[in-house]
């Protein structure tokens, strides 16, 4: 696939107990009209099957920065975190950008990207001070973040679906890292 060929979202994905799903998340943007790029924090890459991602979307799953000799990525239209982690939340709105998925992260919502954070955390990280802190900033910087999944929702992935819907709907323009 080329970026021509359609809007891109990329699909950040963390080290959580629902990171091995990631591939329906991935199954739906692209039904919904999405050219998807997976980019993987570290601890992710031991939860997800890295070549059936890179088989479903056509493109390697990024987690680090690329080497000069290495092509660019496609540029981002919008972004899904899912499963978004508690450091990952917390360290995505205080600016922390320490890995690959943190720095495409730390400038999406200063480019207009829109971005939309579907937590995985229990209930006792979602009601720390920082964690609370975090999505209030992460609000007030036009991210749309969702309430955490529960362990036993079937499909939480449609709800971050929902919240982006198809390309052309994002309401913060057409801006790309």
């Amino acid at each position: 696939m080329t970026e021509s060929s359609g809007k891109v979202l990329y699909v950040i994905v963390c080290g959580a107990f629902a990171a091995p799903g990631v591939g329906r998340l991935v199954t739906g943007a692209q039904d919904l009209g999405w050219v998807v790029q997976v980019v993987a924090t570290p601890p992710a890459l031991d939860f997800i099957d890295v070549p059936a991602l890179e088989e479903l979307t056509g493109r390697p799953v990024r987690s680090r920065y690329r080497k000069p000799s290495e092509p660019k990525p496609p540029r981002a239209d919008a972004m899904v975190v899912a499963p978004a982690t508690y450091n990952t939340v917390n360290k995505f709105a205080r600016g922390i950008a320490d890995t690959y998925a943190l720095g495409v992260l730390a400038e999406a919502p200063g480019l207009g990207i829109p971005v939309v954070v579907l937590p995985f955390v229990n209930v006792a990280l979602a009601a720390r001070l920082p964690y609370r802190e975090a999505v209030a900033g992460l609000r007030a910087d036009g991210v749309r973040v969702l309430p955490p999944a529960a362990d036993d929702d079937p499909d939480p992935w449609s709800r971050a679906l929902s919240e982006l819907g198809a390309p052309g709907r994002q309401d913060r323009g057409d801006h790309r890292v």
